[in-house]
């Protein structure tokens, strides 16, 4: 299933220049077709305060339905 915005998805690498670690969980907030298929996705700490909001390509994420 490819992710809509507002759907839940799941980092599966690192991205320590990002702060950003396997497993953390975002939210689509776009997504682009143009040049490439990509996903904004924000990603946010536990008090909903956005930790960094980025676009990555599709094999940088897994669909958590």
């Amino acid at each position: 299933m490819i992710p809509s915005p507002y759907d839940v998805v799941v980092l599966v690498k690192n991205m320590p220049d990002k702060g950003l670690t396997k497993g953390m969980i975002g939210t689509v907030v776009d997504v682009y077709s143009t040049p490439s298929l990509a996903y904004e996705v924000e990603f946010c700490d536990q008090q909903g305060r956005t930790i960094f909001s980025l676009a990555l390509a599709p094999e940088r994420l897994q669909y958590k339905p």
